[in-house]
């Protein structure tokens, strides 16, 4: 075959894979007839499936109201949304290996985030490499942010701001414990993992802000699924609080395992309580436990775009699909899909370059809070939320602007319960 044929076979194999991917759209972009194709790698198995499964709740929950409500409008065209999904087992090797498959056996060029710092981290260097512009709502890991990353975009909060409050609202109540700031005591229960090693990175900037000691600063097993070295520190060391970070199987454990060894202290702050469910599964254990979250449904957040409308929208429609309270992990996911909708709204493209400065431009308010990014892809303009649990529900107690109620400190000693 000479050259002039082989080029004319070449371009009309392009031009026929371009009307298969939708007409006038960019050959590019993945987009078949009319429905627009996104692409997830999330953790349906493996030590991390409960909250994977959260998360492609939440993706899926925005995709069908989306699509319900007619779809996104492009170019005087209405599409609709269809999702990708691949289990990437809970590790970073197979998130990373998936995201390849994603992109270049699939096509898909816009991605959405796995669940998890780590697995996230795995995913990022491959859509960067292809230009793929990724909006993720649960990777909090500050060092995604320092990469120079130009096509990774997180919805959530930073893993450093997760307990950091708790540590300000300990020092904000000291009196009540009869101490001060500098007097206290704090005891760590991380798992090393990307993710919560900054979370416990935010603790101790915070301590050392305050002046408080850390008493106890120890790693949770690879497994999460026993703490009990580490509380018999604490009933030793009698801190004023105890941090725990481990993603929703260490949290269950650590609510099961101070209940189990009757661990008095005078504060409990962990990360994951509500993907864990540990208000339902150990609510002895659980009482009083203060807990980090990025979302909390009695928040004043309302739509921009009416997908969801408020909080309590929000937890409706998620009940009605899934039969379960959403915890934060749901509703983060859930507005990433509202972004991507939004953003093909805005760009009037396909094109993954123009999507991606438009993504950078966002500045939206959805249910799960304010979106706006700065120049490392961070979204700086939503907080945390601490809650507390009473009577196996969750109050916010911090930041104390937003606070529905007073915390309940010091937590009383299980011979008082």
């Amino acid at each position: 075959m000479n050259k002039t044929n082989l080029t004319r076979r070449i371009l009309a194999a392009a031009a026929a894979l371009a009307l298969a991917l939708g007409g006038s759209a960019p050959a590019l972009a993945k987009v078949d007839g009319d429905t627009i194709v996104l692409g997830a790698a999330v953790s349906l198995s493996g030590k991390y499936s409960t909250n994977g499964n959260h998360t492609k709740n939440g993706y899926e929950l925005a995709k069908e109201r989306i699509n319900e409500m007619g779809g996104v409008e492009v170019g005087g065209k209405r599409y609709k949304l269809h999702i990708v999904y691949y289990d990437d087992e809970s590790t970073p090797a197979r998130a990373a290996q998936l995201a390849e498959r994603l992109i270049q056996q699939d096509g898909v060029k816009f991605m959405l985030g796995p669940y998890s710092s780590g697995l996230t981290k795995a995913m990022a260097p491959v859509t960067e490499r292809y230009k793929i512009p990724m909006i993720e709502a649960n990777g909090a890991s500050r060092s995604l942010f320092t990469k120079g990353y130009k096509y990774l975009f997180a919805l959530l909060t930073s893993a450093d701001q997760y307990l950091a409050s708790a540590v300000d609202l300990l020092a904000e109540k000291s009196d009540v414990l009869g101490k001060k700031p500098a007097e206290m005591k704090l005891a760590l229960a991380i798992e090393n993992d990307p993710f919560s090693q900054d979370v416990r990175l935010g603790i101790l900037e915070a301590a050392k802000r305050h002046g408080m000691q850390i008493a106890i600063d120890d790693k949770l097993p690879k497994t999460l699924d026993d703490m009990s070295a580490t509380l018999n520190k604490v009933k030793a060391a009698k801190p004023d609080a105890l941090f725990v970070s481990g993603h929703a199987k260490g949290a269950a454990t650590a609510a099961r395992q101070i209940k189990q060894y009757l661990v008095d202290v005078p504060m409990v702050a962990m990360t994951h309580c509500d993907s864990a469910q540990i208000e339902q599964k150990v609510p002895d254990g659980a009482e009083y436990t203060l807990c980090a979250r990025q979302w909390q449904k009695q928040l004043t957040y309302r739509d921009d775009d009416g997908v969801f409308g408020g909080g309590e929208d929000f937890v409706r429609y998620f009940r009605a699909a899934y039969d379960y309270e959403p915890p934060y992990q749901a509703a983060e996911s859930a507005a990433a899909v509202q972004l991507w909708a939004d953003v093909f709204r805005r760009a009037q493209s396909f094109d993954p370059e123009k999507l991606r400065d438009e993504i950078a431009k966002t500045k939206m308010q959805t249910f799960y809070g304010n979106i706006r990014f700065d120049s490392t892809g961070k979204n700086v303009a939503k907080p945390m939320v601490m809650s507390q649990i009473l009577g196996s529900d969750y109050k916010v107690v911090a930041p104390t602007k937003w606070a529905t109620t007073k915390p309940v400190l010091p937590r009383p000693k299980w011979s008082d319960r």
